[in-house]
């Protein structure tokens, strides 16, 4: 195939109890899931409506009887849905991008069709570039290198931190061990989506693949990015270099996994991004690509409160269980730049419990300014330069060109893609559980820390440590590698409904609100849960601003999860939070049994008013015990601890 494009080269439901079930998901879970999601979707900014439909035929149909049924009512068939026999993506020409009312002329047309069932128009919204900047470096900043012949090898201190740029030596992603294991990215793709991939760059064209790529913002398999004065296109094809840029060809810098293949999904370059745009390129070709990297998501101002629609819940749901012939596709996010104002857990990608959420510091061991906080993010990568603000992270760039000036959130992600390709080498068999469990165990404190001091490690009651801005720490490809070799996939994952507060109760002014679950975490049912994975507080309520309110979740052990914090920018009073799940992976490997205590109260400097309506404790994780037939060769390892006190736990 070739890489050119032509133009270049020559549900609704007032409980949660059928969340209770066994992996893989069945429909009746997918639609209690995806209507909590879409009835918290932000509703304060004025609906946007795009040129674009969802249309449901009454009968399963091919593409071309598809077309025929668009083409007679004046549309064009721009495909199935998440491969749909009976859903298809339709696009008329003569609307707008963007209007401010629904089209009811087109959809009469469309709803009278006799095969037709239903259709609705798709609304727009935004979704942002995490970490763009204009800096740039070209072929005349190259310096030549002998570690290896790649010229900036030597400023991919996130590679192997020895001091450069002010940087703290070891401070990196240990990427070195891995690589001296044989392990280097061989046979696994990850997805790139975001703006297109120059995949015509002499240092990614050789590592492309072509058949997972496609760009969902023109409909056609070439994912190129569009050019533009300043560079805003860029994004993409950086991130695409830190993952997979050659070794040893003598040109910009090393991927983390320069062995494996990176592939194009070009769907953030339109005027409104739509739900079924992000559901087709997260469900794109799903066994043929194995990672999706997102340096993206909803807004990050501070205020925003937004995540996955209907058809993209149900990619990602797809993705995870079926995915990967059944093992399931990774989903990587970037937490989000938003900055202290901010929180993560308010955008409903990065604090879903199927991605894996990443944070960043910079290379002395801070956390970036720009970074946000929340009791999702599992793990961390690598950013900016402390003493030099434009020593960011070296990758490649439009135009043939280098940079060393990637930077935030959006940088931390495609490293953690690559640390994950390379783990998924040493072992093809890991699942995206056993990914998110290595990633728990394999981390490492090092030397991050909060530079503000608003954030300290702490222990959680299996002896884990982890911190509200890092997750447990930053991601070390040396272990990760080595621990996969022996990996045993872990139990299945099971969902319990712990219990539910649904009593309105006024939160005070001046004190806090305590709310208790008493749970025996489904015990003897067949959704037991004895060992915590990931656990959600689906919450409903109102205040006078909502910016105001935070909440902390205790869990049976005594660990403390900070499960919103305060966003000073967030002035909203009519909307407040309805069925959010917020979710902590801060009690991971605990026993979940006992009582779960929510704190919710006011952090304001002026006098506030609320109530909270709804409070359901959702627990993810297994009924038997994880790691129980893995070898233990280091006494001090997070393995070892974590299995110390399971076994201590199951003597008593």
């Amino acid at each position: 195939m070739s890489f050119c494009r032509p133009n270049i080269c020559a549900i609704s439901t007032s409980r949660l109890d059928k969340w209770l079930f066994v992996r893989p998901l069945n429909a009746a879970i997918i639609l209690v899931l995806i209507s909590i999601i879409e009835i918290t979707l932000i509703q304060s900014s004025p609906e946007v409506f795009t040129n674009s439909f969802l249309v449901r035929l009454k009968r399963d149909a091919d593409k071309h009887i598809a077309h025929q049924i668009a083409k007679r009512n004046g549309f064009i068939n721009l495909g199935a849905v998440l491969g749909s026999s009976n859903e298809f993506h339709f696009m008329h020409r003569a609307l707008p991008h963007a209007r401010s009312k629904r089209s009811l002329s087109h959809h009469r047309i469309l709803k009278s069709d006799p095969s037709i069932q239903f259709a609705t128009q798709q609304i727009g919204f935004r979704r942002t570039k995490r970490g763009y900047t204009k800096l740039r470096l070209g072929p005349e900043d190259l310096s030549l290198n002998n570690e290896p012949n790649d010229p900036y090898f030597q400023f991919q201190w996130y590679l192997k931190n020895v001091g450069q740029n002010g940087g703290k030596k070891r401070l990196d992603l240990n990427v070195e061990a891995a690589w001296a294991q044989g392990i280097t990215g061989k046979n696994v793709t990850t997805a790139i989506m975001d703006d297109g991939v120059d995949y015509m760059h002499l240092d990614i064209r050789e590592n492309y693949n072509a058949r997972a790529s496609y760009d969902f913002s023109s409909n056609d398999p070439y994912p190129y990015p569009r050019y533009t004065d300043d560079w805003f296109n860029s994004h993409g094809t950086r991130c695409a270099g830190e993952v997979a840029a050659k070794r040893d060809n003598g040109i910009c810098g090393v991927g983390v996994a320069y062995d494996s293949k990176v592939a194009g999904i070009r769907m953030l370059d339109q005027p409104y991004m739509t739900d079924l745009i992000e559901a087709n390129s997260m469900g794109h070709e799903p066994d043929l690509i194995d990672i999706y990297s997102a340096s993206w998501g909803p807004t990050d101002d501070g205020k925003t409160v937004d995540g996955p629609r209907n058809a993209t819940m149900r990619a990602i749901v797809r993705g995870v269980n079926e995915g990967r012939r059944g093992l399931g596709n990774i989903y990587v996010w970037a937490s989000g730049d938003g900055g202290e104002d901010d929180d993560c857990n308010c955008d409903g990608y990065a604090a879903s419990m199927w991605t894996i959420s990443i944070n960043s510091a910079i290379n002395d061991g801070q956390n970036a300014h720009y970074d946000e906080s929340c009791s999702s993010t599992l793990a961390s990568t690598f950013s900016n330069g402390a003493k030099d603000p434009h020593t960011g992270v070296a990758t490649t760039d439009l135009y043939g060109k280098c940079t060393k000036t990637h930077s935030g959130t959006s940088a931390a992600a495609p490293e953690a893609a690559g640390v994950f390709a390379l783990a998924l080498e040493a072992n093809p068999n890991l699942t995206w559980r056993d990914v998110q469990h290595l990633s728990v165990l394999t981390s490492k404190r090092n030397s991050l820390y909060d530079s503000k001091r608003r954030f300290n490690w702490n222990m959680n009651g299996v002896g884990l440590e982890f911190n509200h801005l890092f997750g447990y720490g930053v991601l070390d490809a040396g272990a990760m590698v080595a621990l996969a070799k022996l990996w045993k996939s872990v139990p299945p994952r099971f969902h319990c409904e712990a219990g539910s507060v649904n009593k309105v109760l006024p939160i005070p002014t001046n004190h806090s609100l305590y709310l208790d679950i008493s749970t025996n975490a489904c015990t003897g049912s067949d959704t037991e849960v004895n060992y915590n994975e990931h656990v959600q507080s689906v919450i409903t309520l109102n205040s006078t601003r909502r910016g105001d309110v935070t909440l902390y979740l205790i869990s049976p052990m005594g660990t403390r999860s900070m499960i919103l914090s305060r966003r000073p920018n967030d002035d909203d009073r009519h909307d407040g939070f309805t069925k959010w799940p917020f979710m902590t992976t801060h009690t991971w490997g605990e026993n979940p049994r006992g009582v779960w205590r929510l704190e919710v109260r006011f952090d304001s400097e002026s006098p506030q008013m609320g109530f909270i309506k709804e409070w359901t404790l959702m627990l993810h994780g297994t009924k038997e015990q994880p790691y129980k037939d893995l070898p233990v060769s280091d006494r001090n390892s997070k393995l070892a601890i974590v299995k110390k006190a399971h076994e201590d736990r199951n003597k008593h």
